[in-house]
């Protein structure tokens, strides 16, 4: 067909003024993380929820004289707001759509009459969804007991609460997806799974929650012909590593130790009093609940039960500020297990200013004592699981005294790699940090991504949207003139 070297007819002007700029506003929705074969998946995150302000000062006050108690790694923020992690599920860039369900329970009990208690809720595996349509709800896994009949009942994954996500987009979303203070209301599922307490529509806290967007694995290499087997695959001649038992006395340099210090400690630092924070270095991580030093180095002897075990990173607790000065300013690091003769032993360098006013500058500190009788060996792993830890006399000094002598810390978890090849056990996954609470009230939620994920951000998109818009709408506005000058 000949070329005309013609001007396009205005209309044609038009069409392609406002082609060019929404076939490129489709290819940059197409980008590579954006089609279906490789669509982001959630991996990783946080919800962070008080539940009700009024419902947890009920449990624990003087009426119901209850308590809660936290499962699953769950930990608290600020001593009041419930911190639950690992989040898994899916997500729809296309649509939209969201499910994250976040790992860790919390369990409230009070009215404790002839051994039972009249109030017991447990609530765990929070899940939020959200649909393309724009509504939203909270479920969870729920036991209950009916404050009517006494009776408990189980539900799994019942709709406890609506979220408004009003103006809230989540199309396009990628790298880390973050909604603060998302309003919610309680729900007929909900109010029957609170027992009664409240009635449906009632407006229950806030939540805040962080998730992950992983983009699908890319497929594994085909596997390798019979003739290319890797000598690793044919039968070993000799025993594999991981299958030889350890010598008596045994060196290792991979390990972690996991431990949460102690929980109202962790409170008091971030809560109302202190109103501080905390700080990790050196390779010590947050694990939610508890905080990880790694890795670990030293020496197992099985034949005597002897463990030498050395830890890196530190933590440092900060609050109770006046002026440019820390009241409390405080930092744990280098956590030491020591065992022998079945009695175990906590130390740590204790570094810098408790709120009594003293100051510390003590390496190798005892801190606490344990039973090391439950100490493991399978998997070419050492191991024990919260082991129990009394406070020492030293370790009480450590913290200012705000604990005596005897008290009961967090419960202390350790793995040490006594074969190269064996793995450590993983942290649960927080994904990337939620804003600060506001404890100011806010009417509708904000959505936040990062352009580290494979293709642009959310913002970025509508960013680019609306310049591409304005473009084609300058564009027909050439057109038009360029007719009238016809």
């Amino acid at each position: 067909m000949p070329v005309s070297g013609r001007p396009p007819a205005p209309r044609s002007l038009l069409r392609a003024a406002l082609t060019l700029p929404l076939a490129l506003l489709l290819t940059l929705l197409c980008l590579p993380g954006r089609a279906a074969a490789a669509d982001p998946a959630v991996s990783g995150g946080r919800l962070d929820w008080a539940i009700k302000a009024s419902f947890l000062n009920y449990v624990t006050g003087p009426v119901a004289n209850g308590k809660w108690a936290l499962s699953g790694g769950a930990s608290t923020v600020g001593g009041s707001v419930f911190r639950f992690h690992s989040a898994t599920g899916s997500y729809d860039p296309a649509t939209g759509r969201l499910s994250a369900a976040f790992q860790g329970g919390v369990r409230f009990t009070g009215h404790q009459e002839n051994g039972s208690n009249a109030l017991d809720l447990s609530i765990s595996r929070l899940t939020v969804k959200a649909d393309p349509n724009g509504s939203a709800a909270l479920y969870a896994d729920v036991s209950s007991k009916s404050r009517q009949t006494g009776q408990t009942s189980a539900a799994s994954q019942a709709r406890l609460a609506d979220l408004s996500l009003a103006g809230v987009s989540l199309k396009g979303a990628s790298g880390t997806v973050t909604l603060d203070r998302v309003p919610a209301t309680l729900t007929s599922a909900g109010a029957t799974a609170f027992g009664g307490f409240y009635p449906a529509g009632t407006a229950l806290d806030p939540l805040t929650f962080s998730v992950t967007l992983k983009s699908a694995p890319t497929p594994a290499p085909s596997a390798a012909t019979p003739s290319e087997t890797a000598p690793s695959e044919t039968a070993p001649t000799e025993p594999a590593p991981s299958e030889t038992a350890p010598p008596a006395a045994a060196s290792f340099s991979n390990g972690a130790l996991d431990w949460g210090v102690r929980r109202t400690f962790r409170d008091y630092v971030t809560g109302s009093i202190a109103q501080g924070s905390w700080q990790l270095s050196d390779g010590a991580a947050d694990g939610g609940a508890f905080f990880r030093w790694t890795p670990g180095r030293g020496t197992w002897d099985a034949a005597t039960g002897t463990l030498e075990a050395s830890f890196t990173g530190a933590v440092h607790f900060g609050g109770l500020r006046q002026g440019d000065t820390l009241g409390l300013d405080l930092t744990f690091a280098n956590p030491r297990l020591s065992v022998t003769g079945g009695q175990g032993r906590l130390l740590a360098d204790v570094n810098g200013r408790t709120p009594d006013g003293s100051t510390h500058a003590s390496p190798a500190t005892e801190l606490a004592t344990f039973p090391a009788d439950a100490l493991r060996t399978e998997n070419g792993l050492l191991t024990a699981t919260d082991l129990p830890l009394t406070l020492t006399g030293s370790g009480a000094q450590a913290f200012g005294s705000l604990y005596p002598a005897g008290t009961e810390l967090d419960p202390l978890t350790f793995a040490v790699a006594l074969d190269p090849a064996a793995t450590l056990p993983p942290l649960p996954d927080l994904g990337s940090p939620a804003p600060a609470l506001d404890p100011a009230p806010v009417a509708a939620a904000t959505t936040a991504a990062d352009g580290t994920g494979s293709g642009p951000s959310t913002t970025t998109v509508a960013i680019l949207a609306a310049a591409l818009l304005a473009a084609a709408g300058t564009g027909a506005a050439l057109v038009v003139r360029r007719r009238r000058r016809s």
